[in-house]
């Protein structure tokens, strides 16, 4: 049953630091897809779940409090290996009083989480770096590793992907955000090749004013990583 308060976390409670990837247009299609499937976790509560890449911390703690309503007293693992983003998790999981339900790792994706978690996690969720930039880009590190996604936007992808099947349980499900440049159909293609069901959970365009906001954005980055460093 449910334990009332909030279905998903607030923008305002959410932890905003420099280095830091935002919630975006792209959170919030992540979250919705999350939150159109959490009837099913009342059924078959999850026990073990995991955000890949956690950011800002606004999708693994809208996860929390969406498996909190959802009656599911499941254990919450978030990574990345950006040391600000792990801290800014912990503050946003903090203002919405759902830290205890969940453990923060500063790890490079979830390498260090093999073979211990091997076949053990029910929900696996993946906001990958999917735009698509020279390669030079995503050695950077910083703000930049946050969208920065090499040839295609795959270059994290390509490095998860063949974790997935080790890391999910028999029901085990995972939620990953695409764009048109990282072909979908060709990544639906290798999860399934891989012996996992693939689909499109949710679609949706984005219109040219998020476009341009976006391209905005990446332009502001791009410019100040050029700036020289001071020494």
């Amino acid at each position: 049953m449910s334990t009332g308060g909030p279905t998903i976390a607030s923008i305002k409670n959410t932890a905003f630091y420099r280095d830091v990837y935002e919630p975006a247009e792209d959170s919030f299609a992540l979250v919705d897809a999350l939150a159109a499937h959490a009837h099913t976790w009342r059924r078959a509560p999850p026990r073990l779940c995991l955000e890949v890449g956690c950011g800002s911390g606004y999708v693994v703690c809208s996860l929390a409090l969406l498996l909190r309503g959802a009656g599911a007293a499941a254990q919450l693992l978030a990574t990345d290996i950006n040391p600000a983003a792990a801290a800014a998790t912990a503050e946003t999981l903090e203002a919405h009083g759902v830290h205890s339900r969940v453990d923060v790792l500063l790890t490079d994706l979830a390498l260090v989480l093999l073979p211990a978690l091997a076949g053990r996690v029910d929900v696996l969720v993946f906001n990958p770096p999917y735009v698509p930039t020279p390669e030079e880009e995503v050695e950077r590190g910083g703000i930049a590793a946050a969208w920065a996604g090499g040839e295609r936007g795959r270059r994290v992808v390509d490095r998860l992907l063949p974790l997935v099947p080790a890391l999910l349980s028999p029901r085990g499900e995972m939620f990953m955000v695409a764009v048109h440049e990282n072909e979908p159909e060709e990544l639906l293609a290798l999860m399934r090749d891989a012996g996992l069901e693939a689909r499109v959970a949710l679609q949706r365009k984005a219109d040219e004013e998020q476009r341009e906001r976006q391209q905005r954005r990446q332009q502001d980055l791009q410019q100040q990583l050029k700036q020289p460093q001071a020494r």
